[in-house]
């Protein structure tokens, strides 16, 4: 089985969306986060692939009721890259093959995961990266623990991070590549998730009604001057 470990931040215990608070507001960031991550979740859950975690970000917020639907894992102190490097260990030693999902894709298509998974049941050494329009990755995967040089090797944030990703990763593993996807970070990404999730060929109920909420909740505000 593949096991998938969603990424997620608790409001009021970490900053949430700051780029795109700095457009809508805080409050409303916080909104469309939880919103996102419920889509992602059920999506994740949908594939049926494996058991499904909420990666959390702060020790704190063990217990807390936003995630006790899922089983939760702590992502430990430290930058990104040791954060997904200790949370994909553990995803391969409890279950053999793992993925981390960020939860700003919403629109991650339940067919993709399911090729993701059957791609990492196959040989040893395999790797599975789903590309981000803005240089970096929405989908990260292998069968197998990654050196944790690899996981630190990139510069976050910056749009070079797949490449020194790659880089770093060598021929030590086989890839399999799904569809380049624009995640959400700024409010300039809105209208690319949008399409994304209207032309998804079998969307979740989660992913239908996302739409509306983006479009009622987030659209129509003046980006220029919007406060919360």
């Amino acid at each position: 089985m593949t096991a998938i470990a969603i990424f997620v931040k608790t409001p009021g215990l970490s900053p949430v969306k700051s780029r795109l608070a700095a457009a809508v507001g805080a409050r409303r960031a916080e909104a469309c986060h939880l919103r996102c991550a419920r889509t992602v979740a059920a999506v994740a859950l949908a594939a049926e692939v494996g058991p499904v975690y909420w990666a959390i970000a702060e020790e704190g917020a063990l217990g807390h009721p936003l995630w006790q639907d899922l089983p939760v894992l702590v992502q430990p102190e430290g930058g990104l890259g040791a954060r997904m490097h200790a949370i994909h260990d553990l995803l391969i030693q409890r279950h053999g093959r793992g993925l981390l999902l960020g939860a700003d894709l919403p629109q991650v298509d339940r067919n993709a995961l399911q090729s993701a998974s059957s791609w990492l049941d196959g040989e040893a050494d395999r790797g599975v990266i789903g590309p981000a329009l803005d240089g970096g990755f929405w989908l990260i995967g292998a069968n197998r623990t990654l050196p944790a040089a690899l996981w630190h090797r990139p510069a976050y944030g910056t749009e070079t991070v797949l490449d020194q990703f790659l880089d770093a990763a060598g021929a030590s593993l086989k890839w399999r590549w799904l569809a380049r996807r624009c995640d959400l970070d700024h409010i300039g990404d809105l209208p690319g998730v949008i399409e994304e999730l209207e032309t998804l060929s079998c969307p979740h109920p989660d992913q239908r009604g996302l739409i509306d909420w983006l479009r009622c909740h987030l659209s129509n505000l003046p980006w220029s001057s919007a406060t919360e």
